[in-house]
């Protein structure tokens, strides 16, 4: 038995920090959405209790460091589980890129997992696991567009965005997610106007949603990285239409509604960063073929 699944990578459109809770983690309103480059992940049954993981790709851990990994783990047992499942991830989301491609990897698991043990479980439940593996996993379980709150666990479902091109490009250098929310002064900060983002989206008001777009990790993410500022500002001479860092980086994104253009800033961020993606924006569900 056989399940492929299709592990999008996301991005912030707006990403805001309200406050430091007191078990540690911050509060957070996030707008996010997928776009169309995506990982897949192949599960196969075994009869053994065993997880194994197989990756191509040199950064993927094949232990519990892997959050796929953790998720097979999780519901094995958590509904005690006698069988196994061998996970191959066919990597193509760049690793440690703020696009939440481990999350989304786990995300996978979960509803492949839920299909091929035959255990008949809720989005709303794989969701709520998702949450003890990562705080992106359940916004990565419903695959769509929404608003995370919480600690990214607290999903509303929202319209998928006006439809348009997206140019991503990852620096070299990685950026530890831990020191940059670290490293955040909350109360010097401009706060995102989330629900103008929001109607913006509902409106599919494509010039709204570009001026709303603001993520206050940049406050602290570009001064640190000149290359992501330099790679940010180069999207913008390039002229895309919104440039934002997602996450807490390295990963920028610039949006733009014509593959003309799209192709145009392409080519101005190749001497710049190696690897650079021209997408379509999904923020809808969407199975393999």
């Amino acid at each position: 038995m056989y399940i492929l699944e299709k592990a999008p990578a996301k991005i912030n459109l707006s990403l805001d920090v309200l406050y430091k809770r007191p078990d540690q983690y911050h509060e957070v309103e996030m707008v996010m959405t997928t776009v169309d480059l995506s990982d897949r992940v192949e599960m196969f049954w075994l009869e053994e209790q065993t997880i194994v993981i197989e990756s191509e790709n040199r950064f993927v851990p094949n232990d519990e460091r892997n959050l796929a990994y953790r998720a097979a783990k999780l519901l094995q047992e958590t509904y005690k589980v006698k069988a196994g499942v061998k996970i191959k991830i066919d990597k193509q989301i760049p690793v440690a890129a703020g696009l939440a491609g481990g999350s989304s990897d786990a995300a996978a698991v979960l509803r492949g997992l839920n299909q091929l043990w035959n255990l008949k479980l809720s989005v709303e439940r794989l969701a709520e696991l998702g949450s003890e593996i990562g705080s992106d996993v359940s916004f990565c379980v419903y695959n769509s567009t929404a608003l995370a709150k919480g600690r990214g666990e607290k999903i509303t479902e929202l319209p998928p965005p006006p439809k348009c091109w997206v140019i991503l490009a990852k620096p070299s250098q990685g950026v530890s997610t831990q020191s940059v929310y670290k490293s955040l002064k909350l109360d010097e900060m401009e706060h995102p106007n989330t629900k103008a983002m929001i109607d913006a989206i509902y409106r599919s008001d494509y010039e709204d949603m570009c001026a709303r777009l603001q993520n206050v990790l940049e406050s602290v993410t570009l001064p640190k990285n000149p290359e992501v500022q330099q790679i940010k500002q180069q999207m913008v001479d390039s002229g895309a239409d919104a440039v934002l860092m997602s996450g807490s980086g390295p990963t920028v994104f610039g949006l733009v509604k014509h593959e003309s253009r799209a192709m145009r800033l392409y080519n101005s961020l190749r001497g710049f960063c190696e690897e650079v993606f021209v997408v379509r924006m999904l923020g809808v569900n969407q199975t393999l073929d």
